[in-house]
C-alpha cells in the first residue's frame, strides 16, 4: 500500500477534487484489473480511451482517478487528479508505486529499426556469463535472472516494467536490457526510468502507418536519447546515416561504434563463413557462431555497452565468442547440404541485409530461394519495397502470407507484386499459405541450395482477424526437410 501523495511525487497536475492522503493498493489503466483501493489512470490509447471506463472503475472499487478530464460533478470520497497527460502520469506514478526501480539497477535501453531484439538478448546472455545477474526486457522474452516470463509487447506497459525492475531488484539483479520501441517511447512507457545508458543500432522505414512520416519516426528515437541524464552513456552507430542525428540534444556522454567509420569503438570482420565469423572487435580478434554484417554491428555493439559499463575487454571477447544466435535471427537448418534460414526480417533494410550475408557465402553454384510476406494493418509503403528486394536478390521468390491481421492477405500479396519488374516476375510464385509456401520452397530446393524464410523469426503465431493461430517457421521447416530427407 502506498499513499496517494507519494505516488503523484513529480507528477504535473492540472486539478484535484478530494484528499491525496488515501492509501493505493495497486495501479491500473485498464478498467478490468481494479479492486478495491486501486488508482485507476485513464489513459487514451489508439483503440480505447480509458477515460469512458472512469464510473466502471469507482464501480470495482478505485480509491482515486487520475485523468485528463476530471467530471464536473466528481463522486464523494474519490479522489480525481487532472492531469495533462495521462500516459506520462502513468509512467512516473508506476515508478513511484514501485519505489523507482530503475535507479537501482544498471539499466540500458536498445532502440533502432533492427536490431534491438538481438542486442539486447545477447547483451544479458554477455552479462550472464560474465557472472553478472541481469534482466531482460525484449520483444521475445522477459528474463528476471534465470526467470523466464512471456512478452507481450516489444516494450511493455510502465506497471509492467516497473514490476519487472522491482523483481530483478529483489532478485539480486545488478544490470537489465530493455528493448525500446518507437511506439514505447512516443506513448511514454519508458518516461520515468533512470537510464545508465542506451543504444543507437540503425533507422529506416518502418511504422509510418503510426507515426505518419519518416521524420516523427526518428523523432520518436531519438527522444530515448534526448531523456537520458548527463552521468548517462549514449553509444550510436556511427555507420547509419542518421547516427550523428540521434546525439543531437542529448546531454548524455555519446560514444560511437563502426565498422566502416571511424569511432571510439571499431569492429572489423576478417573472416566469413556460413558456420560463423572471426572478428576484430577493438584490439580483440573473436570467432564467433553468428553470421553477416548485422550480426558484427549487433556484436560490436554489446561489446562497446560491456566497456561503457566498465568490463574487461579480454573477459568480454571471450564470453562473447561462446554467444548463441537469438531465436528467429539467422537461425538455420542444414539437411542432404540444403540449408534453411528462417529470420525475423521484417523491414526492407533487414531482408537486404540478410540476403546480403547470403549472397557474401554462397558460391554462386546453388539457387537462393526466399519466402517473404507482410503483415496487415502496418506500414503498406514497405510491400512493393520487400517484394523488390526479394526478386532482385534471389533466384526464386515465393509471395505468402505473414500476420494479415484484419487484411485480405491476397490483397496485400498484391500490392508486393507492384514492387517487382517485369523482368524479373518470371522468378515469382504466388502461394498465400504461408505453410504450404514453406513446404514448396524446400521442395523445390536442392542440394547446396540456401533457403530464406523471412519475416515472422521467433513468432509462434500467425495473427488472422483479431486471432492468434499456432504458426512456426522452424517448426515447419524442420518437419518438411525431415519429410524430404528421412533418415
Amino acid at each position: 500500500m502506498k499513499l496517494l501523495k507519494d505516488l503523484l511525487y513529480g507528477v504535473p497536475l492540472t486539478e484535484r477534487s478530494g484528499s491525496t492522503q488515501v492509501a493505493v493498493s495497486k495501479v491500473c489503466f485498464d478498467s478490468r484489473e481494479v479492486s478495491k483501493g486501486a488508482l485507476f489512470v485513464a489513459v487514451r490509447g489508439t483503440q480505447v480511451d480509458g477515460h469512458q471506463f472512469i464510473d466502471k472503475a469507482i464501480e470495482l472499487g478505485a480509491a482515486a482517478i487520475v485523468a485528463e478530464e476530471i467530471p464536473e460533478e466528481p463522486k464523494e470520497n474519490i479522489c480525481f487528479i487532472g492531469v495533462k497527460d495521462s500516459s506520462l502520469a502513468l509512467a512516473l506514478i508506476a515508478a513511484n508505486f514501485y519505489d523507482q526501480p530503475s535507479e537501482k539497477l544498471q539499466l540500458v535501453g536498445i532502440t533502432g529499426t533492427n536490431g534491438k531484439t538481438t542486442t539486447a538478448t545477447l547483451l544479458y546472455n554477455l552479462f550472464s556469463l560474465l557472472g553478472s545477474k541481469s534482466g531482460l526486457l525484449s520483444t521475445v522474452k522477459v528474463c528476471v535472472g534465470k526467470e523466464e516470463f512471456p512478452a507481450t509487447h516489444t516494450t511493455p506497459d510502465p506497471v509492467q516494467i516497473n514490476r519487472y525492475l522491482d523483481q530483478m531488484v529483489k532478485a539480486g539483479c545488478k544490470y537489465c536490457f530493455m528493448e525500446a520501441s518507437s511506439h514505447g517511447i512516443v506513448q511514454n512507457r519508458t518516461a520515468g526510468l533512470h537510464f545508465a545508458g542506451a543504444v543507437f543500432t540503425n533507422i529506416s522505414h518502418d511504422h509510418l502507418d503510426y507515426h505518419g512520416n519518416f521524420e516523427n519516426y526518428i523523432k520518436a528515437k531519438k527522444k530515448l536519447f534526448d531523456d537520458l541524464p548527463k552521468q548517462a552513456f549514449m553509444l550510436t552507430n556511427a555507420d547509419d546515416r542518421h547516427g550523428e542525428t540521434m546525439t543531437l540534444h542529448s546531454k548524455a556522454k555519446v560514444y560511437r561504434y563502426a565498422l566502416k567509420n571511424d569511432a571510439d569503438y571499431k569492429g572489423r570482420i576478417l573472416e566469413h563463413q556460413l558456420n560463423g565469423m572471426l572478428l576484430r572487435l577493438g584490439q580483440q580478434e573473436v570467432w564467433t557462431k553468428l553470421i553477416g554484417d548485422f550480426n558484427a554491428y549487433n556484436l560490436l555493439a554489446i561489446y562497446s555497452v560491456a566497456l561503457c559499463l566498465e568490463k574487461d575487454p579480454l573477459q568480454v571477447a571471450t564470453a562473447i565468442s561462446s554467444l548463441k544466435s537469438v531465436a528467429g535471427r539467422f537461425q538455420y537448418l542444414q539437411k542432404q547440404e540444403l540449408t534453411t534460414i528462417v529470420d525475423y526480417a521484417h523491414t526492407p533494410d533487414a531482408l537486404e541485409n540478410v540476403l546480403k550475408t547470403i549472397a557474401s557465402i554462397r558460391s554462386n553454384n546453388e539457387k537462393v530461394i526466399t519466402v517473404v510476406g507482410c503483415g496487415g494493418n502496418r506500414d503498406a509503403a514497405k510491400r512493393p519495397l520487400m517484394a523488390r528486394i526479394a526478386s532482385e536478390m534471389s533466384d526464386q521468390v515465393i509471395l505468402t502470407s505473414d500476420n494479415p491481421r484484419f487484411e485480405d492477405p491476397e490483397a496485400i500479396i498484391e500490392e508486393m507484386e507492384k514492387g517487382i519488374e517485369m523482368h524479373l516476375s518470371h522468378k515469382v510464385l504466388k502461394i498465400t499459405d504461408r505453410k504450404q509456401a514453406i513446404r514448396t520452397a524446400i521442395q523445390l530446393g536442392q542440394s547446396k541450395d540456401l533457403i530464406l524464410i523471412a519475416g515472422k523469426g521467433h513468432e509462434t503465431y500467425q495473427e488472422i482477424k483479431g486471432e492468434r493461430f499456432p504458426f512456426d517457421d522452424l517448426a515447419i521447416a524442420r518437419e518438411t526437410l525431415d519429410q524430404k530427407y528421412p533418415d
